[in-house]
């Protein structure tokens, strides 16, 4: 079972590594997604223009697993001659062609974004015994642990300058998929977005981002289903766009102010279907915790019909997102500090009580 402040996972879902020792041999040369993988694996990390090294698998100290998911594992692991930890994604050599496109798509993405702060950034890959190692940027955790630990142990809600905060971030790294990679997400939810003791919050996991063809999206299956928009769950639609992101925006901050998913558990994909497509949106009540202005930007993301759905630009019209959307570089700097000591002080104090706990199970009766 993993501690809550144990760095971030990257919500992969990832199944054990077998034992076996997995050769370069096993790998389908033929394959143009592993093939276009190997040409970017140069064994250089870049850090920044100015900080960038030649590495090979023997230049990184392994400190520990932090996540696991369909393509293999997720490694903290620290860069010996610059100090510097980062999440490194093991993939198998092993994986079929689809999995080959998810890891293509994502390695696409993070390495096409260099310039947006609000995305994870890519370092670098090598090659190693086969399976191809991704170095990217480490966080300290994700939205989902932060909110539940905050909810769960500290009997606490999240303070809405915080949601802001995390809203404008996410909403800004949305755009940039939109408009510079002419990509959609499709798998916004609360682990997948990062957040850290220095008050940076990010998107992550690109690996099912659908590519738009005239701002239009078609394939209807990729994405944690729990968060998909009515549209996509539809039989009676075959195309989607931004809207469905809206959605799921949507939902993760319902979720979030409230602590728990706005939907009851289901027992079947056609529960689902029944209550996403056919029955009420979810609502966020008006409460003394948030503000109307808050309420109204979530309930905007959560309508139904997706035509009358606002898209981005129309969410960054809204009083609530222009409340946190600052432009001055000193307004900007407050904020983020403001977050990185909100974050750092529910890490601390859950570093605390794991650490009560060891000593309590330490001393108590034999």
């Amino acid at each position: 079972m993993s501690r809550f402040p144990g760095r971030v996972d990257l919500s992969l879902d990832f199944e054990r590594k077998s034992d076996r020792k997995v050769q370069s041999s096993d790998i389908t040369t033929t394959s143009p997604h592993l093939e276009f993988i190997r040409s970017h694996s140069s064994g250089k990390l870049k850090f920044s223009p100015e900080q960038f090294y030649d590495f090979t698998a023997s230049d990184l100290e392994d400190q520990g697993e932090i996540g696991q998911g369909a393509f293999g594992n997720v490694i903290k692991m620290r860069h010996r001659l610059s100090n510097i930890s980062m999440a490194v994604k093991r993939i198998r050599s092993t994986v079929n062609e689809r999995e080959q496109k998810q890891l293509l798509m994502e390695l696409d993405a993070i390495m096409k974004s260099e310039s947006c702060p609000n995305i994870v950034q890519f370092y670098g890959a090598i090659f190693r015994e086969g399976d191809c190692w991704i170095c990217m940027e480490l966080m300290d955790t994700s939205l989902e642990k932060l909110y539940k630990y905050v909810f769960e142990k500290l009997n606490e809600t999240i303070p809405e300058d915080i949601i802001g905060n995390v809203t404008v971030h996410t909403l800004t790294a949305l755009s940039y998929l939109k408009d510079h990679l002419k990509i959609i997400h499709r798998d916004v939810k609360p682990s997948n977005i990062l957040l850290d003791r220095r008050g940076h919050i990010k998107l992550c996991d690109f690996g099912i981002a659908g590519q738009l063809v005239d701002s239009i999206a078609r394939t209807r299956d990729a994405g944690c289903r729990p968060y998909m928009a009515p549209e996509r769950l539809s039989l009676s639609t075959n195309s989607y766009d931004v809207r469905s992101d809206v959605w799921s925006l949507g939902i993760t901050l319902v979720e979030v102010c409230t602590g728990h998913f706005p939907y009851p558990s289901w027992n079947s994909v056609f529960e689902q279907l029944q209550q996403v497509v056919h029955g009420d949106a979810p609502i966020m009540a008006h409460s003394s915790v948030y503000s109307i202005d808050l309420v109204q930007f979530v309930n905007s993301c959560l309508i139904k019909e997706e035509e009358q759905r606002p898209k981005y630009k129309q969410l960054e019209a809204m009083k609530f997102y222009k409340k946190y959307d600052d432009k001055d570089p000193t307004l900007v700097e407050q904020a983020r500090r403001f977050v990185g000591s909100y974050v750092a002080r529910v890490l601390d104090l859950a570093d605390q009580r794991q650490q009560w706990v060891t000593f309590d199970n330490a001393n108590g009766p034999a």
